[in-house]
């Protein structure tokens, strides 16, 4: 039996009166790479916040890996998963800096030969003597995948980092982090809204609809014979919302 990485149970997260997360259960084995879809302001940055054990919770239990989390999260914990934001944040200086300051963090000091090989599988080696802010929004999302990949993290979230990303730049994202989980059995969640990558990555998907988990499943059943008919309606193109 695979060690479970996630394991949600009765969880609720609400914003305001008018919007709630609901997770009934979900598991998520550690090694996987479990894809979030669903349209947008269904809940998926919510998940993946409450999954980056930053967002807290409401009702329920979330337990990580063996430990059942109940407010403040030991830093220790926190530094076992990371998350790359749709808008990310960088900090000012060069390309090369701001993805070693992420190391000098975990306690490695100075360049390191994992930074030089993270710059070259997302391209970005001619970037790195680069002002990060004179980046566009898809080369902002490579760094903070960059920065990402280099401290090694066991899980790793992803909130639609290929957003802005013409396709062969997808094509290295998407290798360089199937890369990651099949070396590292990192785990991963990534959240988007491409129907096609879902596919092409995950091995479960899940649907969010209105702040609900409507339907997970292997990535063939999913697609190809979902239980429930808005999964059905969804992945065929036909709701509008």
């Amino acid at each position: 039996m695979s060690t479970c990485c996630y394991r949600l149970g009765g969880v609720s997260v609400r914003h305001g009166p008018a919007f709630a997360l609901e997770v009934g259960d979900l598991e998520i084995p550690a090694g996987e790479v479990f894809c979030l879809v669903g349209p947008t302001g269904a809940g998926k940055s919510t998940l993946l916040r409450l999954l980056s054990l930053v967002q807290p919770a409401g009702t329920g239990q979330v337990h990580f890996f063996d430990q059942r989390l109940n407010g403040q999260v030991p830093l220790a914990v926190e530094r076992r998963v990371t998350m790359v934001f749709q808008r990310p944040l960088l900090l000012s200086g060069t390309v090369r800096r701001s993805i070693e300051y992420a190391l000098r963090l975990r306690g490695a000091a100075g360049p390191t030969r994992r930074v030089d090989e993270v710059l070259d599988r997302l391209g970005l080696t001619e970037l790195a003597s680069q002002s990060t802010a004179t980046l566009s929004g898809g080369q902002t999302q490579l760094v903070a995948l960059a920065r990402a990949l280099v401290i090694e993290p066991e899980v790793l979230l992803l909130d639609e980092p290929t957003a802005n990303l013409d396709p062969a730049r997808v094509a290295l994202v998407e290798e360089a982090v199937g890369q990651a989980n099949r070396q590292r059995r990192m785990t991963v969640v990534w959240a988007t809204h491409n129907l096609f990558q879902a596919r092409r990555v995950a091995g479960r998907v899940g649907l969010l609809w209105e702040g609900k988990l409507i339907e997970v499943a292997p990535t063939e059943t999913f697609f190809k014979s979902p239980r429930d008919p808005r999964t059905a309606a969804f992945v065929e193109g036909k709701l509008v919302y």
